[in-house]
């Protein structure tokens, strides 16, 4: 596809894209649940602004792309919706800190599937340099898996572009409002919160609405301070990580969504991806972000979840290429 291909003219398509409407779904539906929860939220006025504000640039890209119905336009609407995912995960904190943490709970169901904490366990037996480095480079992979998987469609298989945004979108909006009703934050986060004592002695006590007032992230699970991809995901994580979303794992239910998608595109894609997504999945448990439970669900929902939103897509937009 040349790049002459972004500024030609598309046929006007009325109303919002998919991936838009689903987006603007959720915000109605988080700023309900605002408004009954606004006096337990911390900050429900600027929650509910920045709601406001990304509706209506929403609607104004909707408005930009009648008067220019170019395939560029098209694309920022598309690109716009995707990046705002980066907003909407940290503000799912927001919601579960009015509720009580639960990872007591998903910690004790560890110690009793596998006799120890697996998080602990994986780093303490497997300190070295190398093997940090290829799991944090597989867990640093997962928004450019995300990006080369859609760059691909966007140029081989731009019939289904579209398509492949709102299976994403709406994958990633599932599991927001799974991790607002459902409180875990992480061994990263709960561990240093009842202490290395309790937690090798298998103890797992209720921490309440402890992360309203103290959010400190575990160090990452090595010695190897020099590790390139070490300190990217350290980094990434002191910026954008919140005590929420672990359960289920994210990371690995998008990523097998995106391994499926890569599948039905190319086998090529598919298998280059594929070493990276083993990483990945090993890797959320490797370095503290999740119980083993969570990656386990994490799998096992990114399956279920394909289903239900190729499901969702074929029947609520007409879509010949669906």
């Amino acid at each position: 596809m040349a790049l002459d291909c972004f500024f030609q003219r598309v046929e006007t398509r009325k109303g919002v894209f998919a991936v838009e409407k689903v987006a603007l779904l959720y915000n109605l539906l988080t700023t309900l649940l605002i408004l009954f929860l606004y006096q337990e939220m911390a900050h429900p006025g600027h929650m509910l602004v920045e709601r406001a504000l990304i509706a209506a640039v929403t609607l104004l890209l909707v408005a930009l792309y009648r008067w220019m119905p170019y395939r560029i336009v098209a694309l920022v609407r598309i690109v716009v919706q995707m990046s705002l995912l980066s907003y909407w995960y940290p503000d799912t904190f927001e919601f579960n800190r009015v509720f009580p943490n639960l990872d007591h709970l998903f910690a004790a169901a560890e110690q009793w599937l596998f006799g120890t904490q697996p998080a602990v366990w994986f780093y303490i037996r497997f300190p070295q340099l190398w093997l940090s480095e290829l799991l944090n480079m597989g867990y640093f992979f997962y928004y450019p898996m995300i990006l080369v998987v859609m760059v691909w469609y966007f140029f081989r298989r731009n019939e289904w572009f579209e398509k492949v945004a709102f299976v994403l979108a709406a994958s990633f909006f599932i599991y927001y409002f799974i991790y607002i009703f459902v409180p875990v934050a992480g061994p990263q986060f709960y561990f240093p919160a009842i202490g290395a004592y309790n937690v090798a002695h298998g103890t797992f006590p209720g921490i309440g609405d402890y992360f309203n007032h103290h959010q400190l992230l575990l160090n990452g699970p090595t010695g190897h301070l020099e590790g390139f991809f070490y300190n990217l995901v350290e980094a990434s994580q002191r910026v954008g990580e919140r005590p929420t979303a672990a359960f289920p794992s994210s990371h690995v239910g998008i990523s097998t969504i995106l391994m499926l998608l890569a599948w039905r595109g190319s086998k090529w894609l598919f298998a280059g991806l594929f070493p990276f997504y083993l990483l990945l999945c090993l890797a959320t448990v490797y370095i503290q972000a999740h119980y083993t439970i969570d990656a386990i669900m994490g799998f096992f929902s990114g399956f279920i979840l394909y289903i239900i939103v190729t499901w969702m897509y074929k029947q609520w937009f007409s879509n010949p290429h669906a």
